[in-house]
């Protein structure tokens, strides 16, 4: 299976301005080819991830992928699939915003070699050029007409959209033209809601460079769930691929959690398995689907890519000892992770006290008498021991690496204790 009818088996081809002329380009030469993110925070969500990781497989089969990270574009704000403008950021913002996001591309792509990838900043090119320049190099390209026939500003055209909004689909229409002219840039790859800003840009060569000039676009389809709920949100927010924003068990558990009816599609999607592998997980599905085989996987290969491997195993550590109970098992940086957002109490170090007035102080029971009650049925356990005395008394032997205390009461209801 050559790359394009993986890609459609995959089910990422969504829309392609010329499906034989890139065909038989794949066919005869290697290429450069581009997608771009504007650094509107300091880190991408696994929303954002699709595009690039499909600009991956083109690496993997010999392309040299480029990544333009919009410093200008960033600055200016994308009408795709806003209502309002955006709040402006400042140029600061923007900078270190690009700073993390490198961080993260060099987890997914690999910047070495003949086809090692590159990582552009369109602020380079466009930050410091001239409004008359702009007006007279690229504006006169792009007529007001065909501007209003994109969906991205025509859907717009209600609520109200400023001038500088109206014209973040030239600025990246450049992008494309300057990567065509720079590094032979031949294709660009964006989600759905940027096919617009895409044929704008091949528009733009094909009326500023010589006759015949070839350039492809190709999107790929907006990622959904079965049920109808946004992809990549939990009752936390957004996925995040910064670790401290979204800690790797955190990752792990969100891929791990994925409905029977998503799996097979993501495991497609985000992952660079084989199609044999893959029809094999999806009869585990059918015919097994109380072994989640497929959710691990999809885990295990999603964590992995973005967080490595010693990531990989402490998010695994972590899900094992809360499933068999077994948390003094645990250190108290996975502690961290895997009771981030468990109701917590903060406890002295030097104060003595029982566990009965623990309960009630930390409003775990909501009286000392449903607390003795807790104890005595054995509805009470400590960093995973249950305890059944009610005259029980905290010692340092309680605390994991003196920072916590993990209460359970009943069989799901977790509480965290931190000491200061």
């Amino acid at each position: 299976m050559n790359l394009l009818e993986d890609l459609r088996w995959r089910g990422i081809i969504y829309q392609q301005t010329d499906e034989e002329g890139l065909k038989e380009t794949l066919e005869n030469q290697h290429i450069s080819l581009y997608c771009g993110v504007d650094p509107t925070a300091d880190s991408m969500h696994i929303g954002h991830l699709l595009p690039f990781l499909t600009l991956r497989r083109f690496q993997q089969h010999g392309h040299r992928p480029i990544v333009v990270v919009g410093g200008a574009t960033g600055l200016i704000g994308d009408p795709s699939g806003k209502k309002e403008e955006r709040k402006l950021l400042t140029l600061e913002t923007v900078q270190e915003n690009v700073q993390g996001l490198q961080k993260q591309f060099e987890r997914i792509f690999d910047f070495k070699g003949e086809n090692g990838a590159v990582m552009t900043n369109n602020y380079d090119w466009a930050g410091s050029m001239n409004l008359v320049t702009f007006l007279r190099d690229f504006g006169k390209y792009v007529g007001v007409n065909y501007m209003l026939a994109k969906d991205t500003i025509a859907s717009r055209l209600e609520t109200g959209i400023s001038f500088t909004e109206f014209t973040y689909t030239i600025i990246q229409a450049m992008d494309f033209l300057h990567l065509y002219q720079n590094y032979d840039c031949k294709l660009q790859i964006g989600g759905s809601d940027q096919w617009g800003n895409i044929t704008t840009g091949l528009e733009l060569i094909r009326k500023v460079e010589a006759e015949g000039a070839k350039a492809f676009g190709l999107t790929i389809p907006l990622v959904t769930k079965a049920d109808g709920t946004k992809f990549g949100k939990t009752e936390g927010g957004s996925v995040w691929l910064d670790p401290e924003k979204t800690s790797p068990y955190e990752f792990y558990q969100f891929w791990f959690n994925t409905a029977d009816a998503d799996v097979i599609k993501y495991l497609k999607f985000f992952t660079f398995l084989g199609k044999e592998e893959i029809e094999q997980l999806e009869q585990s599905v059918q015919e097994e689907p109380h072994i989640r085989k497929a959710q691990k996987v999809l885990a295990e290969e999603m964590t992995n890519l973005i967080h490595g491997e010693e990531a990989l195993k402490q998010a695994i550590k972590i899900t094992d000892a809360l499933f068999n109970g077994d948390i003094q098992a645990l250190t108290a940086q996975e502690i961290k992770q895997g009771f981030k957002d468990v109701p917590s109490f903060t406890q002295s170090r030097g104060e003595e006290i029982g566990l009965v007035d623990l309960l009630v102080n930390s409003k775990i029971s909501p009286s000392k008498r449903q607390a003795r009650e807790d104890v005595a049925n054995g509805a009470v356990s400590l960093n995973g021991t249950r305890i059944t005395d009610v005259q029980y008394v905290l010692s340092a032997d309680d605390r994991i690496e003196d920072e916590f205390t993990v209460i359970r009461r009943g069989k799901k209801k977790y509480f965290l204790i931190q000491y200061a």
